[in-house]
This record gives structure tokens, C-alpha cells and sequence, in this order.
């Protein structure tokens, strides 16, 4: 359902593990204000390993069917490709002539990602020089090629041009409002993984990935209490990290399989840590399965740092009698909200 009526909207559409999502906004004097949001709750989507699993018609026809019911307006979108899958590296170049920079950028590519160049797509960006621009810091990302053709084909099987793709980190980077000077790390739960990310001077200098999301869990408390998943996936929400029933069996489900995301949330801290002269300030949480009772304050209490849930609409105005529920489903739609907010100047 339109929220607000536009000439001109913005579309963001974040195609995930287990669903795809679409969001819209438009510019509203100073502010940015949301017109509209939809997801599907198809479980046969699936983006993992570098690939989109499911058919391009399959997928084309979700989106379809999300545009024309939720009565989308936006005829131009920004789609994301997964963090997961897309390469980036920080590299330092020195004594190079700029004349050369793309040369020598592709050099130095070829030394850190593990694929053929011929199968990527590379972009780059210089994010530090010194004042002899002697000495270059260049934020490199390598892309799939396989991936991308796909997206491209999806969307031209609907009724939305694709205009850009960015990496779901960016999205997240610019919705999640993270200040220029601070050092975060950004937990993005997913349906089944999660991806890990420093981010320093809004550039993520360190990601990792692990098969471990909100389908584990679920998976795990139906099998302590013997129940369907769909049930499961009730008490997971209804009780979380916190004392409930069935002699705690759920929260204890919860905790012992969070327990390798905890480790790897240690084990990116002190790695970033250890390596530079700054400290992880704070820990933010997104993602679908972020919403999780008591979530945030059992990270803290394991890491012993400041963890909160993200707000992906901070920057966003909507209706006050809308915000419970944009609340609950905030951390599943902050990637499509940041891509959404990209071409809104």
C-alpha cells in the first residue's frame, strides 16, 4: 500500500536468502520520506555461493508480482549483490604515476583475489593519498561476472529497469547511518548466513561471512521441543534470550547455537584490533533475524562491547501510527532502504 503520493520515487530492491524485498522513497523538501515497502515470503529464494540458485524467471516473477501488488511506482531500481560473494580488499599503492593508476590497480588485483580476473568485474576507488600523492590507499571490489549477467537478465524479465548494483554492505553503510569517524562492525543476520563487517571511514576494511542465521535457530529449538519449524519459528520471536517455558529449552537452544557467531564476532574484533591502532566502538545488528528478544544485550555481554539493533529508518520519515510495525520489520529492510537512498541527493 502507498504511503505517500510522488512524481518521483526511488526504488530499492534487496534479493535474499529467503526473500526478496523492495522498498521505496522519495524526496520531501530536506527529508527523505517512505512512499512504500513489500516482501515476499517465498522460501525457495536463494542467493548463496556467488550464485542466484533459483531461475531467472522465478525470480523475475516475484518481483513482478510485488510490484504490481503493492501498486510500486518507481520505474528505475538499485538491486544489491551479496556481501558474501563480492571480493574487497583494501591495497596500497606507492610511487605509481595516476596515469597508470588503472594498470597498476589490476596489478595488484591479480595478488589478492584467489579467481581469475577474467571472471570479475572490478571497481575501485581511492579512499587515502598523501600530500606528495606519492603513497595510495584504493578500495578495490571484484564482482562475479556469472552473478551480474544474472541480475541484469531478472530484471529484464520485469517491469523495473535495473539502473545500478551496488554490494549489500553499502546499502547497509548508508541506511544504517553509521558517523564518519567511528569505527563499527555491522552483524548482518540472515535467513541462512551471516556477514560479518568492520567499517572505517564508512569503507568495510574487513568481512567474513559464516553459514549461521536465523534458519539455525529455528531449526534448533524444533528440535529440542520436538515441534514443526513453523512453530519454532513462533517461540523463537515470542521468547528469545529470555526465560520463558518448557523449563528454558528455548532460550538454551538459542544460546548454544549462537555460540559460533559469538566466536566469530570475538574473533573479527581482535583481529581489527590487534592489526591498527583503533578500537570497534560499537557493534550494530541487522538483518531479518536481528529481532530476536534479548539479542543484542547476550552479544554485549559475550563480546563486552556496546551492541544495539540498527535503525535503518533514521534518516527516513513515515507516518507516527506506522511506527510499531516498521520497527519489527526495520532490520530485514535496511539493505533495500539504503539502496533505495542512494540516488536521492
Amino acid at each position: 500500500m502507498g504511503l505517500f503520493s510522488s512524481d518521483k520515487t526511488y526504488l530499492g530492491i534487496d534479493i535474499g536468502n529467503s526473500s526478496i524485498k523492495m522498498v521505496e522513497l522519495k524526496k520531501a523538501g530536506s527529508e527523505i520520506a517512505l512512499v512504500n515497502y513489500a516482501f515476499s515470503e517465498e522460501k525457495k529464494v536463494n542467493v548463496k555461493g556467488g550464485g542466484l540458485n533459483n531461475s531467472i524467471e522465478y525470480l523475475s516473477g516475484i518481483i513482478n508480482k510485488l510490484y504490481k501488488e503493492g501498486n510500486f511506482k518507481g520505474v528505475s531500481a538499485i538491486a544489491t549483490l551479496p556481501t558474501s560473494a563480492v571480493f574487497s580488499s583494501v591495497i596500497n599503492l606507492s610511487n605509481v604515476d595516476k596515469n597508470n593508476l588503472d594498470s597498476a590497480v589490476e596489478w595488484e588485483a591479480k595478488k589478492v583475489i584467489p579467481t581469475s580476473l577474467e571472471d570479475m568485474t572490478l571497481d575501485w576507488q581511492v579512499i587515502e593519498e598523501d600530500k606528495k600523492n606519492e603513497n595510495l590507499k584504493v578500495f578495490l571490489t571484484g564482482s562475479p561476472k556469472n552473478m551480474i549477467e544474472k541480475y541484469i537478465n531478472i530484471f529484464k524479465k520485469t517491469g523495473v529497469n535495473l539502473s545500478s548494483l551496488e554490494t549489500e554492505i553499502f546499502s547497509l553503510i548508508r541506511s544504517l547511518a553509521l558517523e564518519e569517524n567511528n569505527v563499527s562492525l555491522i552483524v548482518e543476520i540472515g535467513m541462512s548466513n551471516t556477514d560479518i563487517s568492520v567499517v572505517k571511514k564508512k569503507i568495510p576494511v574487513l568481512n567474513r561471512s559464516i553459514e549461521l542465521g536465523g534458519h539455525s535457530l529455528t531449526k534448533a529449538i524444533s528440535e529440542s521441543l520436538n515441534v514443526g519449524l513453523e512453530r519454532a519459528e513462533q517461540f523463537k520471536y515470542d521468547l528469545g534470550i529470555s526465560s520463558g517455558s518448557k523449563n528454558d529449552t528455548i532460550p538454551e537452544a538459542i544460546i548454544n547455537t549462537l555460540k559460533p557467531l559469538v566466536d566469530e564476532i570475538n574473533y573479527v574484533s581482535n583481529l581489527f584490533e590487534n592489526n591498527n591502532d583503533e578500537k570497534i566502538e560499537n557493534i550494530i545488528l541487522t538483518g531479518g533475524s536481528a529481532f530476536i528478544p534479548r539479542l543484542t544485550e547476550h552479544i554485549s555481554e559475550k563480546v563486552g562491547k556496546n551492541v544495539v539493533l540498527g535503525d535503518p529508518w533514521y534518516n527516513v520519515t513515515y507516518p507516527e501510527e506506522m511506527e510499531g510495525a516498521l520497527h519489527e520489520v526495520g532490520p530485514r529492510l535496511a539493505v533495500a532502504i539504503g539502496s533505495a537512498m542512494r540516488s536521492i541527493k
